[in-house]
């Protein structure tokens, strides 16, 4: 019995330094993959600009909403799109990939979120800070990477640092990697707000910020 107990652990440990020395290659590709499309961007720009010309960068894909008012007085149809959102709490945070479908729903509960379209910076550390799994609908931290591999293995996923590429380039899996995370429990911005029931572009906080919901979620991390 205690060969086999040894012999098990071995092999466990043996597993575990493979997975380790892939998770290591792959956070190390991803790095890669991260630095090229910001060079590329930075690239682009100057070719255009040397040209006379303007660049237009890619319409953005993925947003971060951030519910900024409570329940009083939200008529059926909003309510509904906030459950849709997963946003049941003021200051609840979850990531939307951003489709016709999306932004119709993120036009009509405007009035009631904050959004934009989150940096690198912003996802990695909303993730490793707040990051919360769905895991037999309990809302479990991830503190190992086998929580998530567990979880999202079949699909690719097997540490923390797939899921941030996963959500930041929003891909094939993105819907599976977005329902595992439970959505982010942030805290009320440092310094207040400005005005929630006025639009971003009055002076107020509601509505799309476009990259300017960095600041924000720096604010409420």
């Amino acid at each position: 019995m205690k060969a086999k107990r040894i012999k098990r652990l071995v092999a466990e440990k043996k597993v575990k330094k493979q997975t380790r020395k892939l998770i290591y290659k792959r956070a190390e590709s991803y790095h890669k993959e991260y630095r090229q499309m910001y060079r590329s961007e930075i690239r682009l720009s100057r070719m255009a600009r040397k040209a006379n010309n303007y660049y237009v960068p890619a319409e953005p894909r993925l947003a971060f909403v951030i519910r900024i008012r409570g329940i009083n007085g939200v008529s059926p149809k909003v309510r509904k799109v906030l459950q849709l959102l997963r946003l049941r709490q003021i200051f609840n945070g979850v990531f939307v990939k951003l489709n016709k479908a999306s932004i119709n729903m993120l036009r009509i509960a405007e009035p009631y979120i904050a959004w934009g379209y989150p940096n690198l910076k912003s996802v990695r550390e909303l993730i490793y800070k707040r990051g919360f799994g769905k895991i037999k609908h309990q809302r479990i931290a991830l503190t190992d990477n086998s929580l998530i591999e567990k979880q999202l293995g079949r699909f690719g996923i097997i540490c923390i640092e797939d899921l941030i590429h996963e959500v930041y380039t929003v891909g094939k899996n993105f819907k599976m990697a977005n329902n595992f995370l439970w959505p982010f429990k942030l805290s009320s911005p440092r310094g207040g707000m400005n005005k929630k029931t006025t639009h971003f572009v009055e002076g107020g906080d509601a509505g799309n910020r476009e990259d300017q919901i960095n600041r924000m979620i720096r604010c409420m991390n």
